[in-house]
Parts: structure tokens; C-alpha cells; sequence
């Protein structure tokens, strides 16, 4: 049987145009039943498999659109799959030793508008978990669903993983108090590096502030951001939480349960 090439081309684009990323995809037909649709999905639906040096391209690109506009969260999510294989890893592991980690793993909820139910969220006193968080989406104008899925990581279980802590960080907001402003998304940014390691995280945390005003780049310097990174470090795993069981706990009582400390009042 005479193996044939199929050549596939993906792009990514900025919305005001200037960056394209090309990565060159290359499958090998061993038969004529083989499909684009069989290469494409090897691992999990949507999977696209990368070498090393696609991987680096991938990195590079993204990572240079992300910079130019810190709210391309295509190029961030691409930068993300592309940078995060061992921190994946470390807390794959982390959730593997946690009881409800474990059953996460295992049982792949996914947090989307079709598995919330809004009405009873809605129902629920103010200072609950389930009525802060949908108070947060309402206020501002955000959806669980605009979560992109998970394409460049080459591990199911990782890219399950990496798809639980993009749908978990908007319930980080919540539970830190951080608005969605430059402000609060540097401050996540800086939790999320000494909580999960990400290499996109940490590029964050580093090249944020450089997008703030001085009157803003104080308070993250001075209270803001040593708060977030003193909770990162010793808040138990975020993705180890069932968070879709917990809506009817109190947002305080989760904090102290997590050993996250209350915002600081700015």
C-alpha cells in the first residue's frame, strides 16, 4: 500500500489585520478510507497533532498577537495549549490527588450555559456562590460559552485540564472579587501564575502592568498584586473543585475553605 501526503494549512489572523500565523499540518494517508476528519480528531473532537517546532511557531505568533491585544483570547488560548504541557501536567497531578480533583477528572464536567441552570442560580441569596457568579456574568455582559475548546494539546486528559481552567476563570473572578477591567485581569493573571504555573499565565503576570496607568499601577504593586500572589501559592488547586455543587455555598465560606483571603479594599 503506497502511503500518500496530505497537506493541511491553519491560520490565524488578528482581527485588524498584520499577523498570520501559518503552522503546515502533514498527515499520512494509509488508505483510502482515511478521512481529514480522523486526523483531525485523533485524541478528543477538534484535536490538531503539532510537533516541537509547530508547537514553537504556534507559541511565537500567538504570543506576539496576544501582546499587541491582551484581549485576543484566541491568541491566548493558542498560546496557552501551545507553551503549557508540564505545568499541565503538575496540576493533572495535583488533581489526581485531591478526592473531588479525582472525581472531576473523571466524571468531565463542563461549565457551559447549557449545564447552569440560570432560573435557580437567580433564585438563590445574595453573598451564594451560584447568585455572585451569575451577577458577575450579568454585570459584565460575559458567557461561560465564549470559552474557545481545546485544539494543540497533544494528551486528552491534559486538554481537559486545560479546558477546566479557562471555564473556571471567570468563577476565579468571583471568588477573588476582580472586575474584568485591565486592573482585575492583571490581578487574576498574577493568582494564576502561583497557583497553576502556566507559562501564559506568567507572561501575563509579567507584561500586564505595562498596560496600566500609574494611578492603577500602584495599587497593584503595593497591595493588589502581593495579595494575589500570596492566595495563588497558598489557596488549595482551584480545578479541584466541583464548582457546579457548590452554587448554594456561601461565597465566604468557600473562600476560607479555598484559604483565600478576602480582596483588599482598594
Amino acid at each position: 500500500m503506497i502511503n500518500s501526503c496530505c497537506v493541511k494549512y491553519f491560520k490565524l489572523a488578528t482581527r485588524r489585520g498584520g499577523l498570520i500565523i501559518k503552522g503546515l499540518f502533514v498527515r499520512h494517508q494509509h488508505s483510502k478510507t482515511d478521512s481529514a476528519e480522523s486526523f483531525y480528531d485523533r485524541l478528543y473532537p477538534g484535536h490538531i497533532p503539532t510537533n516541537p517546532i509547530q508547537k514553537a511557531l504556534l507559541a511565537v505568533g500567538s504570543g506576539v498577537a496576544a501582546l499587541q491585544n491582551p484581549y485576543r483570547h484566541d491568541m491566548v488560548a493558542v498560546l496557552g495549549e501551545a507553551t503549557g504541557h508540564l505545568a499541565l501536567m503538575r496540576l493533572r497531578d495535583r488533581m489526581r490527588g485531591d478526592p473531588e480533583g479525582y472525581s472531576i477528572l473523571i466524571e468531565r464536567p463542563r461549565i457551559r450555559l447549557s449545564t447552569l441552570d440560570l432560573t435557580k442560580m437567580a433564585s438563590l441569596p445574595n453573598g451564594s456562590f451560584g447568585r455572585e457568579y451569575l451577577r458577575f456574568l450579568e454585570d459584565n455582559r460575559v458567557t461561560p460559552d465564549s470559552r474557545a475548546d481545546v485544539k494543540f494539546v497533544d494528551n486528552e486528559e491534559l486538554a481537559y485540564v486545560m479546558q477546566r481552567y479557562r471555564e473556571v476563570h471567570d468563577l476565579l473572578h468571583t471568588l477573588l472579587g476582580m472586575p474584568t477591567n485591565m486592573l482585575g485581569e492583571v490581578a487574576v493573571k498574577w493568582f494564576e501564575a502561583a497557583q497553576t504555573g502556566l507559562p501564559m499565565c506568567i507572561l501575563g503576570a509579567a507584561l500586564g502592568p505595562l498596560r496600566l496607568s500609574t494611578s492603577r499601577l500602584q495599587p497593584l504593586v503595593t497591595s493588589l498584586g502581593p495579595w494575589a500572589v500570596r492566595n495563588g501559592r497558598q489557596a488549595r488547586c482551584v480545578l479541584s473543585i466541583f464548582y457546579e455543587q457548590r452554587w448554594e455555598q456561601s461565597l465566604d465560606d468557600l473562600r476560607h475553605e479555598l484559604n483565600i483571603e478576602p480582596p483588599p479594599v482598594l
